[in-house]
């Protein structure tokens, strides 16, 4: 089972330039949700922390940040689960809602950089 978050921003059309900073733009916001929600997993072995991994697909501009073991879903949902101090359940889920002024500006820091701007 895995566990991911997706928010969409509308880019419209690109240029070959302006598309790729869009994509270097996505990679960085990926990687910083990552990040974020890698300090809020729960924490018992560290092997779901391990298996969060970030991507993009340049062909759609869309990135995502997912967590893979037999567990995630179910760490994710409950509520009623006792994790450590720091740790808990919507690890990824809420960093995204806490991080997405960040993430936006790091995509539009980004396209900043590829038109010049």
């Amino acid at each position: 089972m895995h566990v991911s978050v997706r928010n969409t921003i509308n880019f419209g059309q690109f240029a070959a330039q302006e598309r790729a900073g869009a994509v270097r733009g996505l990679a960085l916001a990926a990687e910083h949700l990552l990040q974020v929600s890698r300090t809020y997993v729960p924490l018992e072995e560290g092997t779901l922390e391990r298996s969060g991994v970030a991507s993009v697909d340049p062909s759609t501009l869309e990135a995502a940040v997912s967590y893979d073991t037999p567990y995630a879903v179910r760490q994710h949902e409950d509520l009623d689960l006792q994790h450590d101090d720091g740790r808990k359940a919507k690890y990824l889920e809420d960093a995204m809602t806490e991080e997405s002024d960040v993430m936006a500006e790091l995509v539009a820091a980004e396209l900043r950089r590829a038109l010049g701007t």
